[in-house]
């Protein structure tokens, strides 16, 4: 069955209930995003990452500024469904204490032990350092990572999760979706792990729900996320020039 969607710049956006995306992950695998409204503001300008999120198989409503703005001047309104929020119900799921059921493709080694110590001791999720690929440095484009295709082919895990920036990791996790010759799930929902480890200021159920996560992020640190959500704001001119179409590109 077909997830309920909402198609806004060209993107199908699912606006179903949170436990239906999780339901719909465990049992169907494939490749969901949570794009942010920064990534979204480029879409016009980046067309990899553009076409990587339009061919996602679950892109979850992350912008609150994106939802805002449907809800403002659309009907029917959708529901935001954060990936910080999607993280931290499917870390939950039964199906991820599986031995060699997750697998985890991390920005660095420091935050490789301080996810694996979280997911085993706080979680009951058993990971461990084999459970885990150290991303290398991916440029522009299209992504190819044949050491990880290798692994990942040789493992066979049921849940890949991606926690690496957004922008890199719609375009890792889509190469990976069609490239392996079996359909796991695949969770890009980024640094979503580091507000329950620390290493980001954890965002309050009040504020995630009130579509404030941004703004706890910039009072966390201001110099790292004041520009970025900044730069969001081009989102608004894009959204009431093409609404539900596809951004034409600028490049």
């Amino acid at each position: 069955m077909k997830p309920s969607s909402e198609t806004i710049l060209g993107i199908s956006f699912y606006t179903g209930t949170l436990d239906g995306a999780i339901e719909h992950v465990v049992r169907e695998g494939g490749l969901l995003v949570a794009p942010s409204g920064p990534g979204l503001a480029t879409l016009a300008h980046e067309p990899v990452y553009q076409a990587c999120v339009e061919g996602s198989d679950l892109a979850l409503t992350d912008s609150g500024l994106l939802v805002i703005l449907w809800n403002l001047l659309h009907r029917p309104k959708i529901p935001k469904i954060s990936g910080y929020l999607y993280f931290r119900e499917l870390v939950k799921h039964a199906a991820l204490r599986e031995p060699g059921a997750t697998f985890w493709i991390m920005p660095s080694e420091k935050e490789m032990h301080i996810n694996l110590k979280w997911l085993s001791t706080v979680m009951g999720i058993p990971a461990t350092e084999e459970d885990c690929y150290l991303a290398p440095h991916y440029g522009p484009g299209h992504i190819a990572d044949a050491a990880l295709l290798d692994i990942l082919e040789a493992r066979k895990p049921r849940f890949i999760f991606v926690n690496i920036g957004g922008g890199v990791q719609e375009r890792l996790g889509y190469t990976l979706r069609n490239a392996l010759p079996y359909r796991p799930g695949i969770i890009c929902t980024g640094a979503a792990i580091a507000f329950f480890t620390g290493e980001q200021a954890n965002i309050p159920a009040w504020a995630d729900r009130l579509h404030l996560g941004w703004l706890a992020r910039i009072i966390s640190d201001p110099r790292r996320y004041l520009p970025r959500y900044t730069a969001a704001l081009r989102l608004i001119p894009l959204f009431l020039r093409y609404g539900r179409k596809r951004p034409a590109s600028q490049n």
